[in-house]
């Protein structure tokens, strides 16, 4: 099978499997070097995912990457969850996760011709991410930002911890 580099081709390939296994696809990249690494980011519908859920989806993942065979050549396949100071990939994660610190870096510069943000979600406004960055209200279109993530401070510390208690 031709080689697959582009994670848009890979994505719809794999929610089904990682669906099916019972997570949800958080992140997926493949990096390269001289041996490749899938590394799937995943969680439960809960918002969980510990070392015997990344064990459980890596078998099952194993399995239908050899009878599916997406990637050319040799990898390595990486299953994790996304951490507390997870990444951001979805249009509900700006909204989930209002109220907390994240950093934003834009696909291009603004017109002011920066890329990073740091600062307090604020949500959306439709498909508009907005965020406050030292007392300014900034708005950007979902689709331009490359990559965003938390920012481990203690409230979201705080906030995992009541979080696992209460299962």
């Amino acid at each position: 099978m031709a080689i697959i580099t582009a994670m848009s081709h890979l994505e719809p390939i794999l929610t089904p499997a990682i669906e099916a296994a019972g997570f949800k696809l958080v992140r997926l990249r493949l990096m390269g070097g001289k041996t490749k690494t899938l590394q799937i980011m995943a969680e439960r519908a809960d918002g969980t995912m510990n070392v015997e859920d990344c064990a459980a989806l890596s078998r099952a993942l194993s399995d239908f990457l050899d009878a599916e065979d997406p990637i050319e050549g040799e990898y390595n396949l990486e299953v994790s969850s996304p951490g507390i100071d997870r990444p951001l990939t979805r249009l509900s994660d700006f909204s989930r996760w209002a109220g907390h610190e994240a950093k934003l870096e834009l696909s291009a510069p603004d017109p002011t011709g920066r890329k990073r943000f740091k600062g307090t979600l604020l949500g959306l406004d439709g498909t508009d991410v907005e965020i406050d960055v030292d007392g300014s209200h900034l708005k950007f279109p979902f689709r331009a930002i490359g990559e965003a993530k938390l920012v481990l401070t203690e409230k979201l510390i705080e906030e995992d911890l009541k979080a696992r208690k209460a299962q």
